[in-house]
């Protein structure tokens, strides 16, 4: 087994992407060498000694193909040390009693379910309303933005991101 931790990831917008690539940066920096990939381009989890895996949020839960990745490689990640994360506009919302009944962290239940992670993020994302999909859905998305749940733009609180990524560090070792 090397020596080198996978930060991947599932996302729609480019978000997670982002966070994704943050979090490898911060891990780099700590000394750890990092590939970061999106899950669909992982097959096989051998080469790595630890995994960092992250998702958008759809309607309260990860997107499909990256609880499709934890259950394939249940197994494989189960021996090594995990980590998880979520990026949702959900932790952008401006009032802060609406993101804790929101209840996040059991957004990651079905996740729990499969791998214990050593550690779990939860970052707000972005929201560009001109690539939300389906152009349906960008209706109730308009009306958010003017009901004043949340704004359009980028939410990400890059501190939290490297703070989390930091800690990380030590509980990947």
């Amino acid at each position: 087994m090397s020596n080198v931790i996978l930060v991947t990831y599932a996302s729609r917008t480019g978000s997670t992407a982002g966070v994704a690539e943050a979090i490898g940066k911060t891990l780099t920096e700590a000394g750890a060498q990092v590939d970061v990939r999106p899950m669909g381009d992982v097959t096989d989890l051998t080469p790595y000694r630890a995994v960092v895996a992250g998702s958008a949020i759809q309607n309260k839960q990860w997107l499909p193909e990256a609880m499709q990745f934890v259950q394939t490689h249940r197994a494989a990640l189960a021996e090594k040390p995990f980590a998880a994360f979520l990026v949702c506009m959900t932790m952008a919302m401006k009032n802060e009693k609406w993101r804790e009944q929101a209840n996040i962290p059991e957004w990651l239940a079905p996740v729990r379910a499969l791998v214990k992670p050593v550690s779990e993020g939860y970052f707000a994302g972005t929201l560009d309303i001109s690539k939300v999909e389906p152009r349906s859905a960008r209706i109730g998305f308009r009306l958010s933005v003017m009901s004043g749940f949340w704004s359009e733009g980028d939410h990400r609180n890059w501190g939290d991101i490297h703070a989390w990524a930091r800690d990380l560090a030590d509980r990947l070792s």
